[in-house]
């Protein structure tokens, strides 16, 4: 029998740091280009890059009966699409033949110089895409903390929940072309702003820019319109999870979002990590997530554990100054899971595509120092954030630089999800 690829007695024979967030039982996918090679799928071993494409080549996945005839052109794409469209099997029989191929005592990879050459690049010699094409992507609000913050915020403290958030997971449609990957720098929106002192509105850069700390799971297996999502398959049909920043305008938005919610103030710019960290690969860091009072509608009922205890830490640089930690919290603190977002999204019919985006909202815990926005962190602008160059924040400054970071541990083993990171250019 195969070793799991999850088991805490893996080594690689690639030299890992402890501290890395790709050991051997992580083997998150990504996409990556080079000069001289790509598109090309890969996968995070340490410091390095395991060309799959690379490794197609060598026949490292010729016997492996799920990839059928796609092979090697699967492994040579702008994104993970093509790959998740296989399904499932195929997911894991790659996951598990790149284990094989790096643990310490197989030598197929390991003992081939000429191999070990072409499939292995290091990452700081690599540029990392986009992960996936998303034809669609969907925005939740699924953080009770954070929504009784904003409602706190923005309505009646003694009513700050809507009467229909302890029902339903609320989300709303965004926009996908405008999502890039980590390491792209985001221009400050220009949009319409009326502050509450003003008489009229007026046009220009937004004043309060703010980031989002979410974690995005990708659709891996999609359905057919007029289908729906029982609560016990919809985790069948979910890839993998990364980090990412909904940068949202909070000035445009407290002007626009009603009656429909959310538009300029959000559809400028999204960042995505380059990694997407595999539901196989979290298993071992399941939790249950909070109770939910009142018990949501037969459809939406869930039993077991379907929260992952993922650290998450926000750190903010600006421009020539040092980094300061400003957040730290915890993906397990969710009130919707994953498993009921993606049920209550296709209970209507709804279609899923492979590849297709969804953001958990903005993650925030029940202490200060654990809020996933500057709106929170700053208390819509009341209580400045002090950083380490001695300076203040209200809201984010052209040339900072946002950072967001996440990991799971047990048992000694990090499953890490690298970084999303994004810095703030001026207005165009």
């Amino acid at each position: 029998m195969a070793t799991s690829p999850n088991s805490p007695t893996l080594r690689s024979w690639i030299d890992i740091r402890p501290e890395s967030d790709f050991p051997i039982q992580n083997l998150p996918f990504g996409v990556f280009e080079t000069d001289e090679r790509g598109p090309h799928l890969g996968v995070a071993i340490g410091g390095y890059v395991f060309d799959l494409y690379a490794a197609s080549q060598f026949g490292f996945f010729e016997d492996l009966e799920e990839l059928g005839d796609t092979q090697p052109k699967v492994f040579r794409r702008r994104s993970l699409n093509a790959f998740l469209r296989l399904g499932r099997p195929a997911w894991r029989a790659v996951r598990q033949r790149v284990s094989e191929l790096l643990r310490h005592d197989e030598p197929r990879l390991r003992d081939n110089e000429l191999a070990v050459r072409d499939c292995l690049l290091r990452q700081t010699d690599v540029r990392m895409l986009r992960p996936v094409k998303p034809a669609n992507y969907t925005d939740f609000y699924s953080s009770i903390e954070h929504a009784t913050n904003v409602g706190t915020m923005f309505r009646d403290p003694a009513n700050a929940l809507l009467p229909n958030w302890r029902h339903l997971p609320i989300g709303y449609h965004g926009r996908t072309s405008s999502i890039v990957v980590s390491g792209t720098s985001i221009h400050r929106p220009n949009g319409q702003r009326k502050a509450p002192d003003e008489a009229a509105p007026t046009f220009g850069p937004s004043r309060q820019l703010d980031f989002e700390l979410e974690m995005a799971f990708v659709v891996g297996t999609g359905t057919a319109l007029g289908s729906t999502v029982s609560i016990d398959a919809a985790e069948d049909h979910i890839f993998g999870l990364c980090l990412f920043n909904d940068w949202s305008a909070r000035d445009l938005q407290s002007w626009e979002y009603v009656p429909l919610g959310p538009f300029l103030a959000k559809n400028f710019g999204s960042s995505i990590a380059p990694w997407v960290v595999t539901l196989d690969a979290l298993e071992p860091f399941r939790l249950a997530g909070p109770t939910q009072e009142p018990t949501p509608l037969p459809y939406l009922a869930q039993t077991g554990a379907h929260n992952f205890d993922v650290h998450l830490e926000i750190a903010l640089t600006p421009a020539e100054g040092p980094e300061t930690t400003i957040s730290r919290t915890n993906f397990g603190l969710m009130y919707w899971s994953m498993a009921q977002q993606l049920t209550h999204h296709a209970s209507n019919g709804c279609n899923l595509e492979a590849g297709d985006l969804y953001a958990s909202g903005t993650i925030s815990g029940p202490t200060p120092d654990s809020l996933g926005s500057m709106l929170e962190l700053a208390w819509r602008g009341t209580r400045p954030l002090p950083l380490a160059d001695g300076s203040e924040r209200k809201f984010l400054l052209d040339g900072d630089t946002v950072i967001m970071r996440g990991y799971a541990e047990k048992e000694g083993v990090r499953i890490g999800f690298g970084e999303v990171r994004g810095t703030v250019l001026p207005a165009i």
